[in-house]
């Protein structure tokens, strides 16, 4: 295993730490080798694999459809949580927290069915770009993240995705740009109902969460939908904390990684500030907690996937 393996990541401690982890843990014969079946790598989607700024995505995603709402019904403009989004009234909606997002997203997209919601979802992502870097969402994915979770397949590690945002909308894409299968994709989700619609079954979307999946809850669907604890993890911010620590303490060879974003030329930089996710006791206590700290800016010779 060489430092040719991970070429978008600069040599340094933390793709030193990467690379001696995965020898060791692949090594037949050696002191920390882990069978295939336990090499479960875990990583959080905004913010970890793909930009989350200004706003995760999901915001982006669900302010569209609801502004489509809105012509159809103008009194939502004076509803809440509806009004801060549609006025773009960013302290409301940083006040009204990820939850909040996520509860207009269950709000806007209840009554669709599963495949309807998927065909929208896949169009919305072929067409829709960032306000600010001008490139479609799914061209913001990391690219040495992308490398990370390809090694780590060709190592024998099953990779999952943890997150915050909705497990519907990461299904949608995350097979062609992370290669993570769709039934390896964890996330907040919405109640359903089954209906019979034109005799085929379908699941329709509620307007009630069912999970949302950040902070304790991490481990917690962890558990329900994996069933390992896994030996790497990787996140960006405190919601991701549980996850990372439920990963570092468990017995054996751990490894858990926190991404900080620090590189305003090529990204953004953010920490405390970026009240929807925000980085402070997972960077402040890494080192107690045996936390990798990765620096964009020091550490990833590339950023992004495309482009």
């Amino acid at each position: 295993m060489t430092n040719d393996s991970l070429p978008s990541w600069n040599d340094g401690a933390a793709k030193s730490a990467i690379l001696d982890f995965v020898a060791r843990v692949t090594k037949e014969g050696g002191p920390d080798f882990v069978p295939p079946a336990e090499r479960i790598a875990i990583f959080d989607n905004d913010g970890t694999l793909w930009c989350e700024q200004p706003l995760q995505v999901q915001f982006f995603f669900g302010r569209e459809r609801l502004e489509t709402m809105a012509r159809k019904d103008p009194g939502l403009k004076e509803r809440q949580p509806f009004k801060a989004y549609l006025e773009r009234d960013m302290a409301a909606i940083h006040d009204l927290g990820k939850k909040g997002l996520l509860e207009v997203g269950a709000a806007v997209h209840a009554g669709m069915t599963e495949d309807a919601f998927e065909e929208y979802a896949r169009n919305w992502l072929a067409t829709t770009k960032h306000p600010k870097l001008g490139r479609l969402f799914t061209e913001l994915t990391y690219r040495p993240q992308v490398e990370l979770l390809d090694f780590l397949r060709a190592h024998g590690f099953k990779t999952f995705i943890v997150s915050g945002g909705g497990i519907d909308l990461i299904r949608c894409f995350s097979e062609e740009r992370y290669g993570v299968a769709r039934d390896q994709v964890v996330g907040s989700s919405v109640k359903t109902r089954f209906e019979m619609q034109d005799d085929r079954g379908e699941l329709v979307k509620l307007a009630e969460i069912d999970s949302f999946d950040d902070r304790e809850v991490k481990p917690h669907n962890i558990g329900l939908h994996i069933g390992r604890r896994p030996i790497l993890a990787f996140g960006n911010s405190d919601g991701d904390l549980a996850m990372l620590r439920y990963c570092k303490t468990g017995p054996g060879p751990r490894l858990a990684l926190l991404i900080h974003h620090d590189d305003a030329e090529r990204e953004f930089a953010y920490d405390r500030e970026f009240r929807l996710s925000p980085l402070a006791e997972a960077l402040d206590k890494a080192d107690e907690y045996g936390i990798v700290v990765v620096s964009m800016k020091r550490d990833w010779r590339t950023v992004f996937e495309t482009g």
